[in-house]
């Protein structure tokens, strides 16, 4: 019979509970990178509604109150088994502005406060909540 070295289940499980302790102290300082990755999301979108809601005031002389008019489908969003973390809503609209706003159906970093962005007929999205 020969001997092959090897871990034992002890020494394993040692460098699991070690591995798992190091990803605990270092995940609280994640956490805002992971926040703003994921705010690209609602930038990104509220950046297209302003596109297609320029695009419909060149043609109409107006912006729309109603996304089915600048043919914007909002994305189902993680709380309807969907992949969006934000839901998307008009706040105004009329003939020389309008105003879109984001908000986060999940509290990314767990401290009840939920992310919110908003942009207008200047396109520059703007963050209203910090989460």
């Amino acid at each position: 019979m020969k001997k092959i070295s090897a871990f034992t289940l002890n020494e394993m499980l040692m460098v699991l509970a070690i591995i798992g302790i190091l990803l605990l102290l270092a995940l609280p300082l994640f956490m805002p990178l992971i926040s703003q990755t994921k705010a690209q999301e609602a930038k990104i979108q509220l950046k297209y509604i302003s596109n297609l809601q320029t695009q419909h005031r060149y043609i109409h002389s107006k912006y729309s109150f109603d996304f089915n008019e600048i043919n914007f489908e909002a994305p189902l969003t993680v709380d309807k088994g969907g992949t969006a973390n934000y839901r998307y809503e008009i706040i105004s609209a009329d003939m020389n502005e309008f105003k879109v706003r984001a908000e986060a159906v999940v509290d990314f970093n767990g401290n009840g406060v939920y992310n919110v962005w908003e942009i207008d007929e200047n396109g520059n999205p703007i963050e209203i909540v910090k989460d």
